[in-house]
């Protein structure tokens, strides 16, 4: 018998996230708006958010060695209530003055949980789910979050400009508690790790498994790592950092234009694991190369719409035309890789080979990040010369990966 995609464990699931990305979209939302009206520095911002993600980063596989040896459901709920703590203590430290520093403090905090939900909650859907729904279980997830980042930027600017940033924390702070009551019904099976194991040779052994695993079984998933890595230095630096100062600080535009773009960036990512379902089953790796290669194409038009003269509004219409195009493409390619990883790896080593894929996977975005917040800084006055040889260093690379993606596809 066909099992269904929404079991009992897999709605609770999705419901929380829902609750979740909402909370930590609108609030990471109201904070970047507010970091760059008060700094208008794109190298402050870039290295408010490069600072964000490095603990991510570097604990995330100790997220996946907690994800394979806890309750997961435990962990979800634990850190999801523990999120909620946090911007609660700092809605109230925000009145007391050094704003900038209490973001970044907050930030630094809920990337430390991040690294540990994150794996969590990639482990938790080859557990509720099997076979082809496992694709679309995952496409599920990421339709989840891009709805989330299409709804969340339009409200963010609308509250964010009337009422400012203090009620944005209260929301954020509900949200995360509704989350975790909902993940106290997921009910998954768990079986206790012998406790006379130390800690230090448990996190030595699930280390050196991984790796192994990864190296020696399946180094296709570790090259194909390493090139999204690659690739993601160059999207992260312009579209995370690049895109919000294109729009706010370059063009001159107000939040609501910047929460516009976001929104439709959403209905981008919608469409690109919307995709995936749709095709599941007949989608190759091989396509993924040509993902890359469009992922440059559309920053040339980008650089170009600077380079010609133009108004505020045609250069935004172009921004926003070609950075949804990436989005979809973002949005298809993690989605379909992520579901490939989840099929060729071991249930047991689930949790410790998802945090490698998460951190190999963003490993290269605060270099990103900062890098190409000091060029836009030092190239505000004719950003095409970020933006173009950008996009032509990723066509570059789109067309070199072709042979390595028809080679992984005969293996897998």
């Amino acid at each position: 018998m066909k099992q269904k995609l929404f079991t009992r464990n897999f709605t609770f699931l999705i419901l929380g996230q829902i609750s979740s990305l909402i909370g930590n979209y609108t609030l990471k939302f109201a904070l970047s708006m507010y970091v760059l009206e008060q700094t208008r520095s794109a190298s402050v911002f870039a290295g408010l958010l490069a600072l964000a993600l490095l603990p991510t980063i570097l604990l995330s596989p100790f997220g996946g060695i907690l994800a394979d040896r806890a309750n997961r459901r435990n962990i979800m709920a634990g850190l999801d209530a523990l999120s909620g703590l946090s911007v609660l203590i700092a809605g109230l430290a925000f009145p007391l003055g050094h704003e900038i520093l209490v973001i970044g403090a907050l930030l630094v905090v809920l990337s430390v949980l991040g690294a540990f939900e994150s794996p969590t909650v990639q482990a938790c859907v080859p557990q509720m789910l099997s076979g082809e729904n496992i694709v679309k279980g995952n496409a599920v997830v990421s339709q989840v979050s891009s709805i989330a980042s299409l709804i969340t930027p339009f409200l963010g600017s609308i509250f964010y400009s009337i009422f400012g940033i203090g009620p944005i924390f209260c929301a954020a702070v509900l949200c995360f508690f509704l989350t975790a009551l909902l993940e106290c019904f997921i009910r998954l099976d768990f079986k206790k790790a012998d406790k006379s194991t130390w800690i230090a040779e448990i996190i030595k052994e699930d280390f050196s498994v991984s790796i192994r695993f990864l190296r020696r079984e399946q180094p296709d998933i570790l090259k194909l790592l390493l090139l999204a890595a690659i690739v993601s230095l160059f999207v992260a630096g312009t579209a995370i950092v690049g895109f919000p100062y294109l729009v706010r600080t370059v063009l001159g535009l107000s939040a609501e234009y910047y929460g516009a773009a976001e929104s439709a960036m959403g209905v981008a990512s919608i469409i690109g694991s919307l995709c995936v379902i749709v095709l599941a089953g007949r989608l190759r790796l091989r396509c993924l190369s040509f993902v890359f290669t469009a992922f440059g194409i559309c920053l040339i038009p980008c650089g170009l719409c600077f380079l010609i003269p133009a108004d505020s509004m045609t250069r935004y219409i172009v921004l926003l035309i070609m950075f949804c195009a990436c989005q979809l493409g973002c949005s298809f390619f993690s989605t379909f890789a992520i579901s490939v990883i989840q099929m060729r790896t071991p249930e047991n080593l689930m949790g410790k080979v998802m945090s490698c894929v998460f951190t190999l996977s963003m490993c290269a975005q605060p270099l990103g990040q900062i890098v190409y917040g000091a060029l836009f800084d030092y190239f505000a006055d004719c950003v095409y010369w970020v933006l173009i040889p950008s996009g032509l260093a990723v066509c570059l690379i789109g067309a070199a990966s072709s042979g390595f993606f028809k080679s992984f596809e005969n293996i897998y």
